[in-house]
């Protein structure tokens, strides 16, 4: 198979994202898997080298025909000679990150990467940046109505109904059409980026014990039970909805192939201690591959080489097996073949049983609890 061109910005150039990155690549069989694409400014590039006592070799090039397999590309963005401030978020360092970030998806729309991996970058530094996932997708101009953010963290898939809300706003921000969207959503994206044929999703409640039958809140069975009934119409294999104590206290999770919060820390933090990993987002449903590693700018390790690269390894890996899962699925469905009778009459007849239960009933007699 054809090697993986992934790309990698630098992000914040204050942070221990340099560190990282020769760390992981210290490894020479990370080479077999992918040829990685640093977009970076060289002489921030050779700074941290020299700061970090690091060995690893890498060219300068200025396009991707240039790339070679068997070291560190390094994609020039900028070559300004550029103050470092180890630790702290500065104007410069956002200008980098953002600079890094623009190149590489300009590479990425026109079809030169495989895949992206961000590192991360300090949003308050940068002026008037809306966030990385809301950035993305206004630069691709892809369709909202796709967008979902998957945390992958171990065998966990985790998305989010609401996310960057305060708490006070969460409620307000659960309707029954984001939920039906992002459910859809989810299962396509567990469909071509991870291979899972037949997706189940298990959506979490919002309130403690599922609202107790609407005695301390009414938004499940207003808002996220009908929205289970109505993607359960179009063969969306969607449960719940279910309490979260119950969910992962009995070890529930490991039966569906992502979960649906309702909101950032309902979830999270239950996930990376069953994983014992800090994750990996992935953005679905854009025109190319991206990942990002979860693990921080952490300002206070930089220049102390002390950072660990497990998390870009992570990202880098998801990467990998997306971008493959993706190739294997536009090219088995490039031209499809109709579907023989007896398997239409079979989702006929699996329909009709599994619809035609409320979704409180479906939860008990059809989820794989």
């Amino acid at each position: 198979m054809e090697k993986l061109l992934i790309g990698i910005t630098q992000g914040d150039t204050n942070s221990v994202n340099f560190e990282i990155i020769f760390k992981a690549f210290s490894d020479p069989t990370l080479f077999e898997l992918c040829t990685p694409v640093l977009y970076a400014n060289p002489r921030l590039v050779t700074y941290h080298r020299k700061a970090c006592n690091a060995t690893i070799n890498f060219s300068t090039i200025r396009s991707i025909s240039e790339a070679r397999e068997d070291r560190l590309n390094v994609m020039v963005c900028d070559d300004e000679e550029v103050p470092v401030e180890l630790g702290q978020g500065t104007e410069v360092s956002g200008r980098q990150a953002k600079l890094a970030l623009d190149a590489a998806l300009r590479d990425c729309l026109a079809g030169e990467l495989h895949a992206l991996v961000a590192m991360p970058l300090n949003e308050h530094v940068i002026p008037s940046f809306p966030g990385l996932s809301q950035y993305l997708w206004k630069s691709t101009t892809a369709n909202s109505s796709k967008e979902v953010n998957i945390t992958l963290s171990g065998s966990l898939r985790v998305a989010l109904l609401t996310s960057h809300l305060p708490l006070s706003q969460v409620a307000s921000g659960i309707t029954k059409e984001a939920i039906v969207t992002t459910v859809t959503a989810l299962q396509q994206s567990l469909r071509r980026d991870f291979g899972v044929t037949e997706p189940r999703v298990a959506v979490l409640s919002l309130n403690p014990h599922a609202g107790d039958g609407g005695e301390i809140g009414t938004e499940e069975q207003h808002i996220i039970i009908p929205a289970i009934q109505e993607v359960s119409e179009h063969s969306v294999h969607a449960y719940g909805p279910y309490a979260v104590d119950e969910f992962f206290a009995k070890n529930l999770y490991s039966h569906f192939d992502a979960v649906l919060a309702m909101y950032h820390d309902q979830v999270m933090a239950a996930a990376q201690t069953l994983s014992n990993e800090v994750g990996t987002m992935y953005v679905g449903g854009l025109p190319f591959v991206f990942t990002t590693p979860k693990h921080g700018l952490q300002y206070a390790l930089a220049g102390k080489n002390e950072s660990d690269p497990a998390p870009l390894l992570q990202a880098l890996y998801a990467a990998i097996d997306i971008s493959r899962s993706r190739e294997f699925y536009d090219e088995s469905h490039a031209s499809p073949l109709g579907k023989l009778y007896y398997e239409r009459r079979e989702d006929d007849r699996r329909s009709t049983r599994t619809n035609d239960r409320p979704a409180g009933e479906r939860t008990q007699k059809d989820s794989p609890e």
